[in-house]
């Protein structure tokens, strides 16, 4: 390649000093040629800086013949979503089982060359869109890193974005499942103090079951529940087609340098998503709008929000699924066990699973409620389940795995501790429990503790105690009413009764009563 510096000393060695082409040519190790078109190029008339040579035809002994089939595969791709394209390494190896038997090089030369020349590579170009006040809003998920008690952790950031005034609304989450869906659009309908008209989302398995012509899809039932209960209009967006979602496109790119840049480390879910609300309303209000760049972008979200359709209330939004209840009184979930009331066992249980608990029910009654657990292979207990199978073996309370570091109200933690090495604590324990299952947990402290005044520590001192409790006043007298009191009392004389012992079997029933 001719550089600049070697053009400049051709053109002053001839025009300058007057020099002919075959010395230059000499002393600067150049083809006369070359010199001779560097000075005809000035002596044209036109300013030349720098010279670059160029092949006129590119010769392709390899794959001339090939050229049609490997053209037919560029113009193919055009036309298929990026994700399902043809890398050039993948055309290479289709042309080599055609009989192809030249080097990769001139597959991928060709190809760039025939990108050019074909305009593929040209900037794609995109119609603005324009949205009204409460008209839209669009809905994405990202993944970023965060540090939660001390652990790198990948969550889930749910990102909603209304489209007229910009104001952004993220909420992390462990899960990109369909609860999380729902609870991530109940809290920013909560923090936006209303629900827009429409609602734009890509095509994501939880909301989209199928993809149609055009813009018609099959939604999920719970999401079109989700949908008419909030009175908006589900969009989905073409396949390969981000801009028509290009805000919360953008929203994710900025909340990652903003919110996520450097790593943030929190103590908890709860303590991370607690500061993401703050850090919207911050950006909100140091963000100039980008249209209306005198107002910031809060100032116009508090101008959409008296538009904005009104909240109707929370979505009972839940993932349902049925389950077995082992026998050990623990069902299965998102791989990990959560327990259930002991009367369960041997019966299926529907799941409802939240974005943060579990409630577990049979027959359309809550048999186990947890919150919910996102790692892998742990156990949630609730003891209050298993105290039905202590009354059979009440040894279990010893070393049952649901009873370790059970926490106790004060008074019955100290029955337990007085009787914890006597013959029969153990059962006389399990006594006590029990009767928290018929009178309530509140009765049963206070009976251990008015147990412990008496500085006796007897399960049936304290069942003694909650019966009293629960014997009822006696009723009040009666009145007799006037019109039923006797004129002439009955005299009380049992002497008369004593005559039957002695008076002869003859005697009539008139004279012992004394009757005329």
């Amino acid at each position: 390649m001719i550089t600049v510096d070697t053009v400049g000393r051709v053109r002053r060695a001839y025009f300058v000093q007057g020099r002919k082409i075959k010395a230059i040519a000499r002393e600067l190790k150049l083809a006369r040629n070359t010199v001779r078109d560097i000075v005809r190029a000035g002596a044209g008339g036109g300013e030349v800086t720098k010279r670059k040579y160029v092949r006129k035809a590119q010769p392709l002994p390899q794959l001339e013949g090939f050229v049609p089939a490997l053209e037919g595969m560029l113009s193919a791709n055009v036309d298929k979503p990026k994700r399902e394209r043809l890398t050039y390494q993948r055309m290479f190896e289709e042309l080599r089982l055609a009989g192809y038997r030249g080097g990769y090089d001139n597959v991928r030369r060709h190809a760039k060359a025939w990108a050019l020349r074909e305009g593929e590579r040209t900037a794609a170009a995109y119609v603005p869109l324009s949205f009204a006040p409460g008209e839209a809003y669009q809905f994405d998920w990202s993944h970023e890193q965060v540090l939660l008690d001390g652990v790198a952790v990948t969550v889930k950031v749910a990102q909603v974005r209304l489209c007229h005034s910009r104001m952004p609304f993220v909420r992390a989450y462990m899960r990109e499942s369909q609860e999380m869906v729902f609870d991530a659009h109940e809290r920013a309908f909560q923090f936006f103090k209303g629900v827009p008209k429409r609602g734009i989302y890509d095509n994501m398995k939880t909301a989209v079951e199928a993809v149609f012509i055009g813009k018609d899809r099959k939604f999920n039932w719970r999401f079109e529940q989700l949908m008419s209960h909030h009175l908006i209009e589900p969009t989905a967006c073409t396949p390969a087609a981000g801009w028509e979602k290009g805000q919360v496109e953008n929203q994710v790119g900025v909340v990652r340098k903003r919110f996520f840049a450097p790593r943030p480390s929190f103590k908890s879910l709860e303590d991370l998503n607690g500061w993401l609300a703050d850090k919207c309303i911050a950006y909100a209000k140091a963000q100039p709008h980008p249209e209306q760049t005198a107002t910031t972008v809060f100032e116009m979200f508090e101008a959409e929000r008296p538009v904005l359709m009104a909240y109707r209330g929370a979505f009972d939004g839940f993932h349902a699924t049925s389950a077995s209840v082992s026998k050990t009184c623990l069902v299965r979930f998102d791989r990990n066990k959560y327990s259930v009331n002991a009367k369960s066992v041997g019966r299926p249980v529907d799941i409802h699973a939240y974005a943060d608990r579990i409630v577990i029910k049979q027959d359309g009654i809550v048999v186990g409620e947890h919150a919910r657990r996102f790692g892998r292979n742990q156990t949630a207990y609730d003891p209050w389940h298993y105290v039905a199978v202590l009354a059979r073996k009440p040894g279990a309370l010893r070393n049952g795995a649901p009873f370790k570091d059970w926490p106790l109200p004060g008074s019955i933690e100290k029955i337990r501790r007085k009787l914890t090495g006597t013959a029969d604590g153990d059962r006389q324990m399990v006594k006590i429990l029990a009767a928290v299952l018929t009178d309530g947990l509140a009765a049963v402290e206070a009976a251990c503790a008015e147990s412990l005044d008496a500085n006796i520590a007897s399960a049936d001192v304290i069942l003694n105690a909650l019966a009293r409790r629960q014997q009822s006043d006696p009723p009040p007298p009666i009145q007799t009413p006037e019109r039923l009191t006797l004129s002439l009392p009955p005299l009380a004389d049992c002497a008369r009764y004593d005559g039957l012992r002695s008076t002869p079997a003859t005697t009539s029933v008139e004279a012992l009563c004394g009757a005329p």
